[in-house]
């Protein structure tokens, strides 16, 4: 059943609509992807005249309005989100801002409500290339760039970006489970990544982030998408990068595994 709520299409499932639901999912989700599509193309020749034309400033800010509509595009699918911030983070030293990772539509939440840190992701390297808008932002934004089929490159881009975060007061954002829980429910993390940052950016307070129901969005697969997902996002209190690494990074991991509900 659909139903309108804050301007939003609100879809809560039955047992007797829930084939119809996914009947109606194929539907929006060709939409969404014409919609989605169609932003990433505008966006691209923005991105490259705000960065060539007026610098990083402009091409940061241009950057975080792609990703506002972005998420007005899910909107289409019934998707909500809910950003949960009450903790005082300065905006004069770098973050390393950690959370579970559940999918692609994780991102632009998070670029959208954490723009004023400047966020920098940690990503795939295939994503570098080829996708009109993101391939651009994370070539020339300050994000690393990692072959995961190749530890000694990863780990120098790592450094490039703890270095950088560290020297500009910026952000990295870096998903230590290292691939998308597929259910929600979060993987055990792979510290190695965060390890290189923490060092490289001394400086840095560690920000926990705890992601619910973005993983809905894909729960059929790629095509169609889910409907109607809530998708949360709950900032914890964050963590001086001081002490032992290995105590640090178990506490970081115990609060975001302590705010994921998988309902």
């Amino acid at each position: 059943m659909a139903t309108l709520k804050g301007g939003f299409f609100i879809f809560t499932a039955t047992n007797k609509n829930v084939p119809v639901l996914k009947l109606l999912s194929y539907l929006l989700t060709v939409i969404f992807f014409l919609l989605f599509g169609l932003v990433l193309v505008i966006f691209h020749p923005i991105q490259w005249i705000c960065l060539n034309g007026f610098g990083y400033n402009a091409h940061k800010k241009s950057v975080s309005i792609l990703n506002w509509f972005i998420m007005r595009c899910t909107n289409v699918l019934g998707t909500r989100y809910s950003f949960r911030n009450k903790q005082n983070i300065p905006t004069d030293r770098p973050l390393i801002i950690v959370t579970n990772h559940q999918s692609m539509y994780d991102i632009p939440p998070i670029i959208w409500y954490m723009r004023k840190y400047h966020p920098k992701f940690v990503s795939k390297i295939e994503l570098g290339k080829g996708i009109p808008s993101v391939s651009y932002n994370l070539r020339h934004s300050g994000s690393a760039l990692i072959d995961r089929k190749d530890p000694k490159q990863s780990i120098a881009e790592l450094q490039k970006l703890g270095s950088y975060i560290e020297a500009n007061n910026r952000s990295a954002v870096i998903f230590p489970e290292g691939t998308r829980s597929r259910n929600g429910v979060p993987k055990p993390f792979r510290t190695t990544g965060l390890k290189v940052m923490m060092k490289k950016a001394p400086s840095a307070l560690i920000v926990p982030i705890s992601i619910n129901n973005s993983w809905k969005l894909l729960q059929y697969g790629k095509f169609p998408m889910g409907l109607g997902s809530h998708v949360t996002f709950e900032v914890h209190p964050p963590i001086a990068n001081q002490g032992n690494a290995d105590e640090i990074i178990a506490q970081v991991e115990n609060q975001i595994v302590s705010g994921v509900k998988n309902k």
